[in-house]
């Protein structure tokens, strides 16, 4: 895999990740937690994303 093709699968699981997010806040069943630790998850991918990209 290609280092191009690698940083955009990291991007649509980053935005996929942004939508499960939004889903979940407004959902009442879904717990702190379980939001926390999908807001963790994003964050790691923005991180790697920005550690593999050209400056």
């Amino acid at each position: 895999m290609s280092l191009t093709s690698h940083l955009e699968e990291l991007r649509r699981k980053h935005q996929s990740l942004s939508q499960e997010v939004e889903m979940a806040q407004r959902a009442p069943a879904t717990s702190d937690f379980e939001i926390a630790q999908m807001k963790k998850r994003k964050l790691m991918l923005k991180e790697e994303i920005a550690r593999l990209s050209p400056h």
